[in-house]
C-alpha cells in the first residue's frame, strides 16, 4: 500500500541521477529525436500509443501528465518508461501493465516518500525489455501507484474517459482491499457499490468536495472498478 508521506530529506541522492544531468544530455542528442509537440515523447512507443499521449501534450495544459501516461498504458497494454522529475532528480519509472507491477530503482520502503504531487514528467520512452531481469528487484503494485497518482499526483480533474453528463457507480466484483481506504473515502466507496451517482452527488457527501471526488473516480476508473452510464437519470450536472 502506498501513501504519500513526506520527509524533508529522502535518501534519493545515492541512486536518481539529477536533473541538470538529464538536461545536458538531451542538449547534446539535439532535437528530432521526440514525437509530436515537444521532446517529451520519443516516437519509437507504440503508434497507438504515442498518439494517444500526444493528444494530451497537445492541450494547453503544460505537457503531458504521469497520470495521463500510466493510464495511456494501462489502456493499450503497453509497457513504457517513463523520466519523472521528483525535486532536482530524475526517477526512471517502468509500468508493466500485463504482470500488473511498477518498477523503480528505489526500494520498497522509499516508495512512499514520493511526493507524488510534484512529479513531472520529463519524457516518456518504451521499455527496455532487454533489461527485465533487473527490473525483477524493487517493484511496485500497478494498482497501488495509479491509486496513489490519482489521489495525490498533479490531476486534479476527471480524466476524459469519464468526464461529462456521467453517473458513476461502483462494479460489484470490484476488490479494493488492498488500497488505502479510510475516513470518508471508504464511507463514499459503501454508498457507491449502492447507488449510482452524479459527480454533483458525489462531492456533496461528508468530507469530499469536488476535487477529492475528481480523484476518487479517476482512482477508481482506472482500478477497472467504475461503471459509468450517460443515461441513467442521475447522469446530470457533472461537467
Amino acid at each position: 500500500m502506498i501513501a504519500e508521506l513526506h520527509s524533508t530529506h529522502p535518501h534519493f541522492d545515492a541512486v536518481l541521477s539529477r536533473v541538470s544531468d538529464f538536461q545536458r544530455r538531451v542538449r547534446v542528442a539535439a532535437p528530432g529525436h521526440g514525437g509530436g509537440v515537444s521532446s517529451t515523447l520519443q516516437s519509437s512507443l507504440h503508434r497507438s500509443l504515442l498518439l494517444d499521449l500526444q493528444r494530451f501534450e497537445a492541450q494547453a495544459s503544460p505537457g503531458v501528465e504521469a497520470l495521463q501516461v500510466v493510464a495511456a498504458a494501462v489502456r493499450h497494454a503497453r509497457p513504457l518508461r517513463m523520466l519523472l522529475q521528483h525535486e532536482d532528480r530524475v526517477l526512471p519509472l517502468t509500468v508493466m501493465p500485463m504482470e500488473r507491477v511498477v518498477h523503480a530503482p528505489l526500494p520498497l520502503a522509499q516508495w512512499g516518500l514520493l511526493h507524488w504531487s510534484a512529479l513531472k514528467v520529463l519524457q516518456v520512452e518504451p521499455a527496455a525489455l532487454s533489461e527485465e531481469p533487473a527490473l525483477q528487484h524493487h517493484l511496485a503494485p500497478l494498482g497501488a501507484v495509479l491509486w496513489a497518482l490519482a489521489l495525490h499526483g498533479s490531476r486534479a480533474a476527471l480524466l476524459p474517459e469519464i468526464a461529462g453528463n456521467v453517473a458513476y457507480r461502483i462494479a460489484p466484483s470490484t476488490d479494493l482491499s488492498a488500497l488505502d481506504l479510510g475516513g470518508p473515502l471508504a464511507a463514499a466507496m459503501v454508498r457507491l457499490r449502492r447507488q449510482t451517482t452524479s459527480l454533483d452527488g458525489i462531492s456533496n457527501w461528508p468530507g469530499l468536495g469536488r476535487e477529492r471526488a475528481m480523484r476518487l473516480l479517476n482512482g477508481l476508473y482506472l482500478q477497472a472498478g467504475l461503471i459509468t452510464t450517460r443515461t441513467h437519470p442521475a447522469a446530470t450536472g457533472s461537467h
